[in-house]
């Protein structure tokens, strides 16, 4: 097994998979990435793949979870364009799981969606991601390789949470502007991953989420009370521009309520954390 992009979703992954008794390699850029991986039993392997030739990327016959985000700015993703020139030179894998965005959809207008929408994406965030998506499934197509797609939402854990940002006094939307959003629980992504490289058929595209929506607001307000902080200060999205991150604001012109109805019933996949009050309760206590 290797992991491209072996961060914080990359370690939870690897450590169950080695858990599981898989050998596996964790493709990370810096020392002290690579520093964090042997005392969860996976092998470092540093590598730029924007920059070092991929002499000691063993992907031949392998099974490959790419998590690499795309670099930072332009509408294309060159690592990903990278990574299916390092497999035609070092080996095609057996299978990619390739871990996206469903942001790759665009503004929805609130409306519920499932893997049947065509994407149309619009932000460079999204158009990256999209490239990505595009160029694994022409390699697929070319060399016969497995891909699957995991369209990930908004990833939360109870060491993930937006409390430094609640404490500053960061406002919100108004709850009655805000927009849709959705969530899934790390631990339920990282269950995902696993079945999604076991069983899940090659071409296949999954909606990541709890199939629980709530409004960006909501989720704020429902983290500050779990962890007695006072509520954020609403705002009108006419004044978001001049108040929050220009990050923040791109999701904020964002509004979706994504169904998970395929991944649970074609994958099989039982939720830990079906929904947010039951991730919350797991990090706070509670019912």
């Amino acid at each position: 097994m290797i992991i491209i992009g072996c961060g914080y979703i990359g370690r939870l992954l690897g450590r169950k998979l080695v858990a599981d008794g898989a050998a596996v390699t964790g493709v990370v850029r810096s020392a002290e990435s690579a520093a964090l991986l042997p005392p969860l039993g996976i092998a470092p392997l540093r590598l730029d793949l924007l920059q070092d030739p991929p002499a000691r990327l063993a992907t031949a016959h392998a099974d490959v979870f790419h998590l690499a985000p795309p670099p930072g700015a332009g509408r294309e993703d060159p690592l990903t364009a990278r990574l299916i020139d390092a497999f035609a030179a070092q080996g095609q894998p057996r299978r990619v799981v390739y871990v996206g965005t469903t942001g790759v959809y665009g503004d929805c207008r609130g409306e519920w969606v499932d893997e049947t929408r065509r994407p149309a994406p619009t932000a460079d965030r999204a158009l990256r991601r999209w490239d990505a998506e595009e160029r694994l499934r022409a390699w697929s197509a070319a060399t016969g390789g497995e891909l699957v797609i995991l369209r990930v939402a908004g990833i939360y854990a109870c060491d993930r949470l937006p409390i430094a940002r609640i404490e500053s006094g960061q406002p919100v939307v108004s709850a009655a502007e805000a927009p849709w959003s959705n969530r899934i629980h790390a631990a339920d992504l990282v269950d995902i991953c696993v079945a999604a490289m076991e069983r899940a058929p090659t071409g296949a595209v999954y909606n990541v989420c709890d199939g629980e929506p709530s409004t960006m607001t909501d989720y704020f307000l429902r983290v500050a009370a779990a962890a007695g902080l006072p509520a954020p200060p609403q705002i009108p999205l006419a004044e978001a521009p001049d108040k929050v991150s220009a990050g923040m604001l791109s999701y904020l012109r964002e509004s979706r309520r994504l169904s998970n109805h395929k991944l649970i019933q074609e994958l099989g996949v039982r939720l830990r954390y079906p929904n947010l009050e039951a991730g919350l309760a797991g990090c706070f206590g509670g019912a």
